[in-house]
């Protein structure tokens, strides 16, 4: 990987989040992990899990007073 592509992912990162979701999702379908921005990448997948457990938590949290307060 060379570090002018590299730079330019990662300031394509910073400027246009979109068309840099639409890049790392044709390279990861064709597979060129040459092609990938791995920091942000692995940042982006790591965020996205915490963003899932915190909505999880937050639905069940919900559920569980709506059914005690179908039981009152």
């Amino acid at each position: 990987m060379t570090t002018e592509f590299t730079e330019k992912t990662k300031s394509l990162y910073d400027t246009d989040y979109y068309l840099w979701l639409q890049q790392t999702a044709k390279s990861l379908a064709s597979r060129n992990v040459d092609a990938l921005d791995w920091d942000n990448l692995w940042e982006e997948i790591e965020s996205l899990g915490r963003r899932e457990k915190k909505a999880i938590k937050n639905n069940l949290r919900i559920v569980i007073l709506h059914l005690l307060k179908w039981n009152y």
